[in-house]
This record gives structure tokens, sequence and C-alpha cells, in this order.
């Protein structure tokens, strides 16, 4: 018997009718998003027992050089792909990537919860960043220091920052870097002093600042009707990344991540959907 059935399977194995695999989806990117892609893996997965999604985060960064090099099926960005990035995924696999707007994000920028200060505007923030403005009492706070933290330059939230808050300029070497936009939370909840920047998910143990375009301009939060409709000023796109244009269970998966359902757990976790 143990023989016949050794030669059942051998000959299933050799003609391919071995059971098939469960599927595997690997995700890898933006800490921003971590939280979003694995509140999405979880649920999809219940819906769905044989597939299996893998996430991991290390910042856009991170996601989009796996995606560069062929070790993850979708990267999750909270930036889009530069272009010098596009020419590498064209080099190695001969294509531009597909890109996919996922849910959207208004940039927060955080504060400690005594803090004083309830609006900033986009000069004064990079004025901080940068080191121009060192003090509290500048943007309406108290005599004291501005201790602030920021992220690592793998991070696609810094590259957004820096390109759209600093114009360009360097941050100033008094920055605080932090692994994770979680890390920069904490760090200012436990910091009366502190300031720092990233998703909208994420507020939790500190408060936000509200943000003006300029001087003149009156200050928004980062609420979903303030980003739908233009008035806050640090609003963005989370995004989806894949190699080709999605087939089989990716595809699946993303068509499910784009439906009423899957926008629904992107405004549970504290984000704004883009349908």
């Amino acid at each position: 018997m143990k023989m016949f059935i050794t030669v059942i399977l051998t000959a299933s194995l050799f003609l391919g009718f071995a059971m098939p695999s469960a599927d595997v989806i690997t995700v890898k990117g933006s800490d921003t998003m971590v939280i979003l892609a694995q509140r999405w893996a979880e649920i999809y997965m219940a819906r769905h027992p044989g597939v299996t999604i893998q996430v991991t985060g290390g910042g856009s960064g991170v996601g989009i050089s796996a995606l560069i090099n062929g070790t993850t099926d979708i990267c999750i960005a909270s930036r889009p792909m530069k272009q010098s990035e596009i020419d590498k995924l064209k080099a190695r696999f001969n294509v531009l990537g597909v890109e996919i707007k996922t849910a959207k994000d208004g940039l927060s920028i955080y504060v400690n919860e005594s803090s004083p200060v309830r609006e900033v505007s986009i000069d004064q923030l990079k004025k901080i960043y940068t080191g121009e403005i060192t003090n509290w009492r500048d943007v309406g706070g108290p005599d004291a220091k501005i201790i602030i933290y920021g992220r690592e330059n793998s991070s696609g939230t810094y590259v957004y920052f820096k390109d759209n808050v600093l114009d360009g300029a360097d941050f100033s070497p008094m920055t605080q870097t932090m692994p994770g936009t979680a890390a920069v939370v904490n760090a200012v909840a436990k910091d009366k002093l502190g300031i720092g920047y990233g998703g909208a998910a994420y507020g939790k143990g500190i408060r936000y600042a509200n943000v003006k375009k300029d001087a003149k301009s009156p200050a928004y939060e980062p609420t979903e009707e303030n980003i739908k409709n233009g008035n806050y000023p640090i609003a963005r796109y989370l995004y989806m990344y894949t190699r080709n244009r999605p087939t089989g269970a990716l595809k699946s998966f993303v068509d499910w991540i784009l439906s009423a359902e899957g926008q629904q757990v992107v405004t549970k976790v504290g984000y704004f959907p883009v349908r």
C-alpha cells in the first residue's frame, strides 16, 4: 500500500497534478502605510484563505528598491517614484512600473498635547526644520528651544516633506532622526518641546498643529473635508507600485483595495479614501 501511494504521488508530481500551492503576495515599503497595508492583508486573507500576503515596512525607498530588485510584488510608497528609480526598473525589467493611488493623507504636524502652539505656516515649518527658527516663542509658544524630530532619508515622508515644505533645502543637523512614524509620535508625546511630522493615522498621544499656506491664510487641520477640497496645504496620495499591470491573485487584491470595502479600511485606519 505504501509503495502504491508513493507511486501515485510521484506520478502526480511528474505530470503536474500536485495540489496547487497558495498564492503568496509580498508587500514592502512605506512605514506610513504599513499599518494600512497590514489591515488590508488581514481582512483580505480572512476572505480568501488560499492567499498569503506578507507585509513589511522599512520606508518607501526600501520598498522601491525591492521592486527594482525583484524581491517584492508590491511596493507601498508615501511619495511618487523618482524618474531615476523608474529608469532603474526599466533597465532591469524593461518596464516602467504601474502606479496605483490607494489613499490620501494629510501630512500632519505633531506637537505635544501640552503645547500652546495651535497653528504654524509652511514658512514657519521650513524655518524650524532648516534651523532658522529654534525657539518656540517665535511661533507663539514658550521661550524654550524647539526639539525637532524627523524621519530617515529612506522614508517617503522625509522626501515629501523636504520637497514640499523645505523646498529642497537640507534639514537642520539638530533634527533627531527616527526610524518610523510611530517613533516620531512617541518622541513628541514624551517631549513637551518637541515637534514632528508624519501620517494622519498615527496621531495618538499627541496633538495636530493646524497648518496654513502662508501668514495671511487661515490654518486648517488634516480632516477628510479639508483634504478633499484642497484647503489643507500638505496633502498627498499614498501609492502602490507593481512592476507590471497586476494579474491573477495580485489583481484581485488590488481591485479589492480600490473597492468600497477596501476604501472603508482606509477610513477606519485614519487615512482618506480615493473613491
